[in-house]
């Protein structure tokens, strides 16, 4: 009984779980495909492709509420009433979604990779420091007496960089290993 009444919403299912699947795969394929074209580290492949991943998932909920029968109307009340929730608490921490989405953007379009020296035009922290590690949130700079900073990401893109050296770490290395 059960299986007869919701055959077509099963067979719907499993149409739409295999298209967001090959969506999935293409997209998470391409981005890997871009990254390893700009040298871009495997962590942050990882991050990118993990949000890929859970708005495909978000996709598929939503749709899935509609095989199964939920109306519009019923749709945007509880969508509206969650985004109210969420809106108050976001406000609050409004610089980590910046970041985030800051970082977002750093990974398709961001010509500096780890490894490169850069100096940051901050008229009150002004940084010259090597890029060790690109996060979600922020950048870990190492500068020339060995201090580590973290930069956040929004703030990357507001300031104006300039590349020092391309591939800075690993002369850094080469000179320590001299020394040895």
């Amino acid at each position: 009984m059960f299986k007869n009444t919701y055959q077509d919403e099963f067979i719907i299912t499993g149409i739409v779980l295999i298209s967001l699947l090959i969506i999935r795969f293409i997209t998470n394929f391409t981005i890997t495909k871009i990254a390893k074209k700009n040298d871009i580290n495997d962590a942050r492949i990882r991050l990118i492709r993990r949000y890929v991943t859970v708005t495909i998932f978000l996709i598929a909920l939503l749709i899935e509420a509609f095989v199964f029968g939920a109306e519009f109307k019923e749709l945007a009340f509880l969508f509206s009433s969650i985004f109210a929730v969420i809106g108050i608490g976001l406000f609050a921490i409004w610089s980590i979604l910046s970041n985030i989405t800051s970082g977002i953007i750093m990974f398709f379009n961001f010509p500096y990779k780890v490894g490169d020296k850069i100096e940051i035009h901050d008229k009150d922290f002004p940084v010259r420091a090597i890029i060790e590690d690109i996060r979600a949130f922020q950048l870990h700079l190492r500068t020339e007496e060995g201090d580590l900073v973290t930069y956040p990401n929004n703030l990357m893109l507001q300031k104006a960089v300039t590349l020092i050296e391309k591939d800075a770490i690993v002369e850094m290395f080469e000179d320590d290993a001299e020394a040895v």
